[in-house]
């Protein structure tokens, strides 16, 4: 992986820049959709193609559960089995099992858990983690990390940090002694952890920058925290972090959100938000976030966003999509989806175009401004 820096907003941490994998470049900033499972809701790898995304983000703990890795390693990579033939990004699933409560236990060595779908036995260590990523074939790995819930008190958090700090540096060490399994490279990157506590994020950051990753994500946020502390931890760690390499903010997407990221100098999100939501009924605007189930768009024959030219857009009124939506069609899913990810990627392509011709400042002010208006 290579990674080059274009250029940096003069007013602002904000920055451009584009990261080389063997599947393609990507250009930064960039905002990644989520097929937590091979494939993102409702969408083809065309459609895909079709809305600009340049890289996707696979699961390591439900691919590892279904198919399994040894299926996906035997059909070529990850890329080769769900059509995707461009970069691709796997988490290490350590969300997903904090996710599950009672169903997970952590030792010092790694996570304990029964699977969500049968209640099987499982046990993922860092250095099996990395060997499931090596299977899977994704261009970017994630270390296994240990996350914890909001409030924490400042004890367990510091715990969760050792380990974390201690299973990056297996992992680390795992990746080198395992060899790839298919023809093209992949890299690994570091999580950052600590909660809210700034001095215990500083510490993990500086543990991990000496490791020398290939790219660094915090991880951690979006977890119930207040915005302030999400966006001053944010800050706290970019400043840490190395220049010349990738900054990732996991699972942070809202649009205002994404540009006050961007601004602390973040290179790269993802987020279920545009599809979860699209699938619910609500899509994003210029103007807003609007609901397409309300009844005053019974009659309306405007499109979603007047200004956006995504194919739901271009060939649908907000009057026949509500209608799909009421009708339980599944085809809503598909056009709500596809609009929410089409605005996100255009979203990620202005910012860009604004960082480098140094008005991204005025341009959040500006989006911000309008978007945070009268709901529609």
């Amino acid at each position: 992986m290579q990674f080059h820096l274009v250029r940096k907003d003069k007013k602002t941490r904000a920055r451009a820049a584009i990261l080389k994998t063997d599947h393609g470049a990507i250009k930064t900033p960039v905002f990644m959709p989520v097929g937590t499972q091979g494939a993102v809701k409702a969408l083809s790898p065309r459609d895909l193609r079709d809305i600009r995304a340049q890289i996707i983000l696979g699961n390591t703990y439900h691919l590892y559960l279904r198919p399994g890795a040894e299926v996906v390693r035997r059909a070529g990579g990850l890329g080769q089995f769900n059509g995707w033939h461009k970069p691709i990004l796997t988490d290490s699933g350590g969300f997903q099992i904090f996710s599950l409560n009672d169903l997970n236990r952590v030792t010092a060595d790694g996570f304990e858990f029964r699977s969500h779908l049968d209640g099987s036995q499982h046990f993922f260590s860092p250095e099996k983690v990395v060997d499931i990523q090596r299977a899977l074939g994704s261009d970017i790995m994630m270390v296994l990390d240990e996350c914890v819930s909001f409030p924490a008190e400042f004890n367990q958090v510091r715990k969760s940090v050792r380990r974390t700090v201690d299973w990056a540096r297996r992992s680390m060490s795992e990746f080198h002694q395992r060899p790839a399994q298919h023809d093209y490279s992949q890299t690994l990157f570091a999580i950052v952890q600590g909660g809210i506590y700034r001095d215990l994020r500083r510490e993990c950051a500086s543990e991990l920058v000496n490791m020398e990753f290939e790219g660094y994500a915090i991880g951690g946020l979006s977890v119930g925290e207040p915005k302030e502390a999400m966006f001053d931890v944010t800050e706290t760690v970019t400043e840490l972090l190395p220049a010349d390499k990738p900054r990732y903010l996991m699972g942070v997407g809202k649009p205002d959100d994404l540009l006050e990221a961007v601004e602390r100098g973040i290179d790269m999100f993802d987020c279920i938000i545009p599809t979860r939501n699209g699938r619910n009924g609500q899509a994003f605007t210029a103007d807003g976030p609007m609901n397409i189930k309300n009844v005053k768009n019974k009659d309306s024959a405007e499109p979603l966003d007047n200004e956006c030219d995504c194919y739901t857009c271009t060939h649908f009124t907000r009057a026949y999509l509500r209608h799909l939506y009421v009708a339980k069609e599944l085809l809503i899913l598909k056009l709500l989806s596809l609009h929410n990810l089409y605005f996100y990627m255009s979203l990620m392509e202005r910012t860009r175009k604004a960082i480098l011709q140094n008005r991204f400042a005025e341009f959040k002010k500006q989006f911000l401004a309008r978007y945070n208006g009268d709901q529609i």
